[in-house]
């Protein structure tokens, strides 16, 4: 008995956002006007979209604008995160395209007493036998897009694919590199003042009482704005918001705050903590091979900062009890529900409109900052008001990425191979995105005179790639596991989404043992990799790595290398990398090779920039990046104090494409931190003899290792 197939779905973000005029508009000048829901971060992502909407569309991408987000006009696709723009934004906007293809096919046809079928588009020029001719542009008046989409349009196969699949130029690169104002940075709306903000340097503590006096005396300066434990400056210059913000703060008195942890002893911080405990998997087979002998390892990853390049910044404007923000939010739609909840007006009565920020890796203060500049702005008079954070402010206030504590036993036979194997997690939540919950998860909801509690981040849920377990579970055939998490309930850091959630920390944890086993073994690496894995997508990019790195390179004094590998969440792509190190000195990485498999690339060049800038992120995670704190306060509140990885330290990355374009796309930002990781961390094993288990891998650290091992 046939088993009848499955009736047909739109995408997800289609079927959310069904209305086709919601995605797409035929414009006066000739253009195409696309609007997504998910936003720009650097990540290419208009550029992508852009091609799959001129494919669909049979026009040249130079016709094609993209529009930026805002709660006005656009989709609801919820948060731009988790490398999910393609997967999701692109699959509704490829199907969104071509059913607006078919229909304005059929208004041709119609109009000509041609079957489609015979009518072909070029550049948006509809045309068919007896040289008839039409446009989309001459047909819009007549062709409603009003209407919900269907499951009846057929998408193109990838054979008849024009555009995607190719590089092009992206985009939104002309405007940065000529200065227009694509940046909210950059961004100047009329009779703009400006804010700076009034924060406590000691953690948790709470605004007591503050003397407004001398910062209202400040030349330039509009209005000191105080709610409770909210306090800031307004003013008609930066240079006066500064002057005001100095003064003001002399004038504060703060309580106590509450300690920190000890952060050379994390590991033991965070197992001393009241936790939630899931048990996020188990595989159990029977075996006849039995335990010789149990191998127990820790790693640890500290709390890790964004840090990118420029604070964040956020512009708002009130007219009456309607209030206009513009932001470099991830989720405009998000952030909307809960300046609702704080402002207590109707979603209605807010907008909130996307501008590029520089740099986005994941909930930083991007959220955070807008809820500063709308309630700064209450007092401006009908003015906009921008607020930039300062670096003290983002280093010190804005959420950082979790630390976290693995540890893992793995059971070995009389022949090292592996019997068993446990992995246990303790980590804060890394998800605290506002919009999520009934109470606001924004920074000022919290320093309000009627405030809401702060809340503890948690975890998004195994089937949405889990958070501090994301990647935790092997995607090795091994015999029998048990993989927990520990989600702490306390939160004394301010912890949410960073770049790849928990899965740097655990793809890091796994493939250091993996490795280690290995050498017990006497086993190349790769080949081990390779006995251990069904899934044949993720052996060819471990293979093309070996191929293009010519592994394993012959063995040199004070060079080193190490390979690692990963599928993100065990649901996207697919990335492999080889390191190579030096280590003679301090540890340098001097070149990566990686390979990944994201399916359809839509726009490989792309790819490879998102493989380059996750490889190069990670490699400055690895080696540098570590918050400072002692038990008051954030120490690390300065490029001096927060050291990332310099231009003239950046490894030579070379980033091979494995193509599929049979296959549905998947998103590339976050695929290459986990596997760079851990292959610096097996290359600096290759080179020394030393496991070290503990990020960030300095030479402190090393030699921490050495004394232990010896």
């Amino acid at each position: 008995m046939s088993v009848p197939s499955p009736a047909p779905k739109l995408p997800v973000s289609l079927a959310a956002n069904p209305r086709l005029s919601s995605w797409v508009t035929f414009t006066a000048d000739g253009r195409i006007a696309i609007s997504p829901g998910k936003v720009e971060i650097g990540q290419g992502i208009v550029t992508a979209l852009a091609q799959i909407a001129a494919d669909e569309l049979d026009v040249d991408i130079l016709r094609i604008e993209m529009v930026r987000a805002s709660t006005a006009t656009s989709p609801n696709e919820g948060v731009t995160s988790g490398s999910l723009s393609i997967q999701q934004s692109g699959r509704a906007l490829r199907h969104a395209c071509a059913e607006v293809r078919q229909r304005f096919l059929a208004a041709a046809s119609e109009r000509f007493g041609v079957d489609p079928p015979l009518l072909s588009i070029e550049d948006g020029t509809i045309s068919g036998p007896g040289n008839v001719r039409t446009s989309y542009w001459e047909l819009a008046a007549e062709v409603s897009l009003d209407h919900d989409a269907t499951t009846g349009a057929t998408a193109k196969s990838a054979a008849e694919r024009a555009v995607a699949g190719h590089s092009v130029q992206r985009v939104d690169i002309p405007d940065k590199v000529f200065a227009r104002p694509r940046f909210i940075h950059d961004y100047a709306l009329p009779n703009l003042l400006h804010g700076r903000m009034l924060r406590p340097d000691r953690s948790g503590a709470k605004l007591i009482a503050l003397d407004e006096t001398m910062g209202r005396s400040v030349p330039g300066s509009v209005a000191i704005v105080r709610d409770g434990g909210f306090a800031g400056v307004v003013a008609d210059s930066e240079a006066a918001a500064e002057a005001a913000l100095k003064t003001l703060r002399k004038g504060a008195t703060w309580s106590a705050g509450e300690p920190l942890p000890d952060e050379d002893d994390l590991a033991g911080f965070l197992k001393s903590q009241p936790v939630e405990t899931t048990v996020i998997d188990t595989r159990t087979v029977v075996s006849t091979r039995k335990t010789v002998r149990t191998l127990r390892r820790q790693y640890t990853r500290p709390y890790i900062a964004h840090a990118s390049i420029a604070p964040s910044c956020a512009m708002a404007r009130w007219d009456g009890d309607r209030v206009h923000v513009w932001t470099h939010s991830q989720g405009v739609y998000l952030l909307r529900a809960d300046l609702a909840i704080v402002l207590k007006l109707p979603a209605e009565n807010i907008v909130v409109e996307h501008m590029e920020g520089a740099g986005c890796y994941g909930h930083n203060a991007a959220d955070d900052v807008a809820l500063d500049a709308v309630l700064l702005a209450k007092a401006a008079g009908g003015r906009p008001v921008r607020v930039q954070w300062s670096r003290h402010d983002e280093m010190s206030h804005a959420p950082f990425g979790a630390a976290m504590a693995i540890e893992i036993q793995a059971d070995l036979d009389a022949d090292n191979e592996i019997v068993g194997w446990r992995h246990a997690i303790w980590s804060n939540g890394h998800a605290a995105r506002p919009g999520r919950a009934a109470q606001p998860a924004l920074l000022a909801a919290s320093e309000i005179a009627n405030p809401y509690p702060r809340i503890i981040s948690t975890n998004p849920p195994p089937v949405n790639g889990g958070g501090g377990d994301r990647n935790s579970v092997p995607l090795y055939d091994l015999p029998a596991w048990t993989i927990t998490s520990h989600r702490l309930l306390t939160m004394p850091v301010r912890t949410s989404a960073l770049r790849t959630l928990g899965g740097q920390g655990n793809v890091f944890a796994i493939e250091s043992l993996l490795d280690e086993i290995a050498a017990l073994r006497g086993e190349d690496p790769v080949e081990f990799r390779l006995r251990h894995l069904r899934d044949e997508r993720a052996k060819d990019v471990i293979r093309a790595i070996a191929r293009r790195a010519q592994w394993k390179p012959q063995k040199r004094s004070g060079i080193g290398h190490g390979v690692g590998f990963a599928r993100y969440k065990n649901t996207g792509a697919y990335c492999a990398a080889i390191a190579e190190i030096e280590g003679t000195d301090d540890i340098r990485v001097r070149r990566l090779t990686l390979a990944v498999d994201v399916g359809e690339a839509i726009n490989p060049d792309g790819v490879v920039n998102q493989i380059e800038g996750g490889a190069i992120q990670a490699t400055s995670w690895v080696l540098k990046e570590r918050v400072r704190f002692d038990r008051t306060r954030i120490t690390s509140t300065s490029w001096a104090d927060y050291s990332i990885l310099t231009f003239s330290e950046v490894p030579a990355v070379d980033v091979e494409i494995v193509q599929r374009p049979e296959i549905e796309p998947a998103g590339a930002g976050e695929a290459a931190h986990g596997p760079v990781t851990a292959a610096i961390a097996n290359a600096v094993f290759d080179c020394l003899g030393v496991r070290v288990r503990d990020l960030p891998i300095t030479r402190d650290r090393i030699i921490a290792a050495m004394e232990l091992a010896s």
